[in-house]
């Protein structure tokens, strides 16, 4: 399954040390540095807003993306560092690794719920629980599943949908080490709460043997 990795777009930097690095954060640009694959490091500079949408987007150093640079082929990178000035806590460098198709890296990879309209359990009024909307996964950087999906079409009331029930794909494993829960089917809080009220009518409708005196007395 071919992951949709979003592009990243940045310009080389020919310039190099901290007076280029303040004349690019001056000029709007944030400085970084791509590393690693085999191949030696460049210097780049990334659009400081387009950075700052990405960071605001979540799981920045945890998604994968397609580096774009004027003069150089396109690359997959992930970020492995956001240094930021600490009195803003704006970025103020970022460190890029290239990735090989058979690295290992961790990332996100949200879920996806199929055949809801026929699933029994909703059929009959239950409501779907997500507890997990994304799963984070060691996955290879060339096989990246663009979703994790989980079949509804005969999921019951009460049912819980756990990550071993989920196919993932060649290679991929959970980053946690157990069998946690993705979502469930719950019973509609009416039926809950009649539930309830029967069970409460039933116990006020036992009936109590009172004990008289023993006998001869």
């Amino acid at each position: 399954m071919a992951n949709q990795v979003p592009d990243f777009t940045a310009t080389l930097r020919t310039d190099t040390g901290k007076g280029a690095a303040r004349q690019a954060r001056r000029d709007g640009l944030v400085p970084g540095v791509v590393y690693g694959g085999g191949e030696d490091p460049i210097a780049i500079n990334v659009p400081f807003n387009e950075l700052i949408k990405k960071l605001k987007a979540g799981r920045f150093l945890s998604t994968l993306f397609n580096l774009k640079v004027d003069g150089q082929d396109d690359v997959r990178v992930i970020c492995r560092n956001v240094q930021r000035d600490v009195v803003k806590d704006l970025p103020t460098h970022l460190d890029f690794m290239r990735l090989k198709r058979t690295t290992k890296i961790n990332l996100f990879i949200g879920v996806e719920f199929e055949n809801e309209e026929v699933c029994p359990g909703l059929k009959k009024g239950g409501i779907l629980t997500v507890v997990r909307p994304e799963v984070e996964l060691v996955v290879t950087a060339g096989d990246i599943p663009e979703r994790l999906t989980v079949d509804l079409s005969e999921a019951q009331i009460g049912d819980t949908i756990t990550i071993s029930s989920i196919e993932l794909p060649k290679g991929a494993k959970p980053t946690i080490d157990r069998d946690f829960v993705i979502a469930n089917i719950q019973a509609p809080s009416a039926l809950t709460s009649a539930d309830e009220d029967d069970e409460d009518t039933a116990a006020d409708e036992v009936p109590t043997t009172e004990m008289g005196p023993p006998d001869g007395e």
